[in-house]
């Protein structure tokens, strides 16, 4: 412990959102972090639990996974930042987590919803902030260690995306001796880390840093390449020894509602992609897709639907609504929601904040169901057409008579994803689930492997190419959480290593 009882006499203090008015009128970083004096202080909250729950990265019941996914060494880094050991702290996360740069930024903090401490008040340890900061520091004193080139008769591994679980699974094996190429779509590396999270929570020159690092210890990325093609596809399996597909899980779930293809409604990736694309351009006022004067729907409660609302926001919308199909959370746990699990309570991101102070009021409704898209005389939206659900039984039903109207000419559609695209799997000769019951996943050729079944038969690989094909993050198992992504690409990159001797 680094010091003890420190968590009976420091309190919680974390870094600080700029004053909304300040932060809404750019896309800069949304927060202040605190000096090296407060974050020792605060890394020496810590008690170096004798079960560390922080680290466990565990699902407790249905809640989302509690506890870090990449089993981050947490006590011990928080100790050596509160020594002032900080080249100590960066080595020891290096340890378990390739890219820290980027979960430090955008992760919900599962280890702090784990922390012991947050039993007490609702005061865990600063583990996001600590983390942050000793990237951060990492960064500010040279970047993460280097690795060697690899040989020039090392294994090649192609690595199909460069989102998170794409660099992960790449940075580990070129570490590892193999000679790593990736593939993406995209004029830009980085995949939902470069344009699917706004520049607010995540600067893309942090992107780009990672991307010229990874170029320089001789990782080659060949961009604006579609891997879906069969010619493209054919080409990688002949000059690799192994492919991963990293290519995430980017099929949106539409919205089932007449008028959903009006002019106006917007899935919101593409919404967020074009105000990045914006601000990487220098003039973020003229996104291909904006929401200025506009009243803007958000269909959708999470993080994508958050990211939309603030951005929204910054592109000077009239009005911005989001509406949640789901019941409105308790504003506390319930009993049989009680800690270590992932709270599931009423809680506001930063967009929320922004667009609630925009409204002068709560601008969410929960237990909503948009029936119909309304249009006008050109065929654009005009508005929504919803109706309240009655969730007291378990099973939503539409409350009689509470249809009502609601403005709205740019609808920004939320409503999370349904799985990978099939034509990238298709073109590497893998095959994706399609039972009524479940997801489109990929099938792998062993329940807990992520080397994937190939060739004309899925059960058995008859007729398969002779370069292994393997899927890993979101690719592999639906939308997640980027951290959750990055640990499964390591546990893929172990495999595909023990595969190729490495």
């Amino acid at each position: 412990m680094g010091k003890p009882g420190a968590f009976l006499t420091t309190d919680r203090q974390t870094h600080v959102l700029r004053p909304t008015d300040e932060r809404t009128r750019d896309f800069d970083p949304l927060y202040r972090e605190p000096g090296e004096d407060v974050r020792r202080e605060q890394a020496s909250r810590c008690m170096m639990c004798g079960v560390a729950f922080c680290q466990s990265g565990i699902s407790f019941g249905r809640a989302r996974t509690s506890g870090c996914p990449l089993h981050n060494l947490i006590p011990e880094w928080n100790e050596l930042i509160y020594r002032g050991r900080m080249e100590a702290a960066a080595e020891r996360l290096a340890l378990t987590s390739p890219l820290p740069e980027f979960t430090s930024r955008v992760c919900p903090a599962l280890c702090e919803a784990a922390c012991n401490l947050g039993t007490v008040d609702g005061q865990p340890v600063t583990i996001h902030d600590n983390e942050r900061a000793i990237s951060d520091w990492e960064w500010e004193h040279g970047g993460p260690a280097r690795f060697p080139a690899p040989g020039r008769n090392a294994p090649r591994v192609t690595v199909v995306g460069s989102g998170p679980a794409g660099l992960a699974a790449a940075w580990d094996l070129a570490r590892r001796g193999a000679r790593v190429t990736i593939v993406e779509r995209d004029d830009r590396a980085g995949g939902l880390l470069m344009y699917g999270i706004p520049n607010m929570k995540l600067e893309k020159s942090i992107v780009q840093r990672r991307v010229d690092l990874m170029e320089s210890l001789g990782i080659e990325f060949r961009l604006g390449v579609d891997a879906s093609r069969a010619d493209v596809a054919e080409g990688l399996l002949e000059e690799s020894d192994a492919v991963i597909l990293a290519c995430g899980a980017r099929t949106p779930r539409p919205l089932a509602s007449p008028g959903a293809d009006a002019a106006g409604v917007v899935y919101a990736v593409d919404y967020l992609e074009a105000a990045t694309r914006a601000v990487l351009a220098g003039d973020p006022e003229n996104s291909a897709l904006s929401a200025h004067g506009l009243d803007v729907v958000v269909i959708g409660g999470g993080d994508t639907g958050n990211d939309c609302v603030g951005t929204a926001v910054r592109q000077c919308a009239r009005t911005v609504r989001q509406l949640e199909f789901l019941p409105e959370p308790p504003a506390c746990s319930r009993k049989d929601n009680g800690w270590p699990q992932w709270p599931n309570v009423k809680k506001a991101d930063y967009g929320q904040q922004e667009a609630i102070e925009l409204m002068g009021a709560e601008m969410r409704t929960w237990a909503a169901d948009t029936i119909e898209v309304l249009t006008d005389e050109q065929g654009a939206a005009r508005g929504l057409l919803v109706a309240d659900l009655d969730w007291s039984d378990g099973t939503p039903r539409r409350i009689e008579g509470s249809e009502h109207e609601i403005p709205a000419q740019l609808v920004l559609i939320a409503c999370g994803f349904t799985g990978p695209e099939p034509e990238v799997f298709s073109s590497f000769g893998a095959h994706l689930s399609q039972t009524a019951s479940s997801r489109p996943l990929p099938i792998m050729r062993e329940p807990q492997s992520h080397r994937c079944a190939l060739g004309n038969n899925a059960e058995t690989g008859d007729d398969a190419p002779p370069c292994a094909v393997f899927a890993c993050g979101d690719a592999r198992n639906g939308s997640s959480l980027v951290v959750s992504a990055i640990a499964d690409a390591l546990a893929c990159a172990q495999e595909v290593a023990r595969a190729l001797e490495l």
